[in-house]
């Protein structure tokens, strides 16, 4: 479970008139998106919130753990870049294009398609390779005798996701909300607990952990957030004009990012005070193992699982998404085809999927950050084509920018140290 974390860390009718305004109404027949069901897909695209808390940042803080809460704050600050930049974008621009609909808007539809390429090369990737890590890293942690049942797993977790996108966008959105709601509930009991029993050391707060750890922490932890760009990949679902789109965006977006940073920042804070627990293998289980028991340390480490299962499903939605905005195919042709590589590929890792997950993890995050990149650099041009003021959209890409370039370097650093 650690290797992810590590690589992560160490014109048609879907297009945008160039003032900004979509030009189709919502994919299919389906009604317009509700405001919870927006909110349940940005809350579970945020890490989802449980693996976050009970994994990710407990094990990235580890390396500045006497300045634990600062470190997650200054995550929180340093992502405040690209999430400025997505909302400054949807301000105007409302598709189901997402990020490649805010880059053509931007610079035009031939850049807009190498950055859509990108993008969807990531993450068709992440959807195919992200089963090996739960059933071969997470859960082998939370229930050891699930060693038994890997390979049924392999191939039955890629059946069971892609039967929920296929089943329809209510289908997919109800499952999606119900772990949203559930993971957030589990993250925040588990920060109540956490905070309860580990008195929060004010130096946590402080710089007492040397300045490159801190920062290495923080950006690290930063890079985490990224797939809550996922969520603007269904703007062109929501209903109202461009204005009530936006506000319906922002409101679910920023609450959710909100709400996951807040529980990050109580479940890790208090570990500056009893490092041991950030060291664990599941830091969040560790926690509630020693403090209520063995029943919600496993509920918290499959949800940990579960929660990452969730990421796969949002993915799924962005990539069947950005595909009929690009190319105009039936979206239910395209959740069928994404489910048939799903599904093909399972059966395939099990040859040797930690292999294979090696092999795929280090093109897939540094293709994530390209695309992203690309969005981010390209956003002053944007300003600029609206009159807007293109010296803070400068500072804004730059800011954005540089978490994107960090990305790329964190990859390629690791892969270098893995080869």
């Amino acid at each position: 479970m650690t290797e992810f974390l590590a690589r992560m860390t160490g014109g048609g009718a879907d297009r945008t008139r160039p003032e900004g305004g979509a030009l189709s109404p919502p994919l299919g027949p389906a009604r317009p998106l509700g405001q919870w069901a927006l909110a349940g897909v940005a809350v579970a695209s945020f890490g989802g919130p449980l693996a976050l808390a009970a994994l990710n940042a407990p094990l990235i803080a580890g390396g500045a753990i006497s300045s634990a809460g600062l470190s997650m704050v200054l995550a929180a600050a340093a992502f405040g870049f690209p999430l400025a930049i997505w909302f400054g974008y949807a301000r105007h621009i409302s598709s189901s294009g997402g990020l490649y609909a805010f880059t053509e808007a931007a610079a035009g539809r031939r850049v807009a398609l190498v950055q859509a390429c990108v993008w969807a090369f990531s993450y068709l990737l992440y959807v195919v390779y992200t089963t090996a890590q739960i059933v071969y890293d997470l859960l082998p942690v939370v229930l050891p005798g699930e060693r038994r049942y890997q390979t049924v797993l392999e191939v039955a977790i890629p059946v069971v996701l892609a039967g929920v996108m296929i089943s329809g966008r209510r289908v997919a959105l109800l499952v999606i909300g119900l772990i949203a709601v559930g993971q957030l509930a589990l993250a925040a009991a588990l920060s109540g607990v956490t905070l309860a029993n580990v008195s929060t050391p004010a130096s946590s707060f402080g710089t007492s952990a040397p300045a490159g750890s801190l920062a290495i922490a923080g950006g690290q932890t930063a890079l985490l957030y990224i797939c809550g760009s996922l969520p603007f990949f269904l703007g062109g679902e929501l209903g109202g004009n461009v204005r009530q789109q936006f506000r319906t965006m922002r409101r679910g977006v920023l609450g959710a990012y909100l709400a996951t940073a807040v529980v990050i920042i109580a479940a890790v804070a208090p570990l500056a005070a009893d490092p041991a627990l950030a060291g664990s293998v599941i830091p969040g289980m560790a926690v509630a193992e020693r403090f209520v028991g063995h029943d919600f340390a496993v509920t918290v480490g499959i949800g940990v699982a579960v929660s990452t299962a969730a990421v796969i499903l949002i993915e799924y939605l962005a990539l069947s998404r950005l595909a009929v905005a690009v190319t105009k195919w039936p979206l239910r042709r395209v959740l069928i085809g994404i489910g048939v590589i799903m599904v093909a590929v399972g059966p395939v890792l099990l040859i040797n999927p930690d292999q294979i997950y090696d092999d795929l993890v280090t093109p897939s995050l540094f293709a994530l950050w390209l695309s992203q990149l690309i969005t981010f650099a390209v956003y002053p041009r944007f300003i600029a084509r609206r009159g807007g003021r293109v010296g803070p959209a400068v500072a804004l890409a730059a800011g954005a920018s540089a978490l994107a370039v960090y990305g790329l370097w964190t990859t390629i650093a690791t892969a270098s140290i893995s080869f």
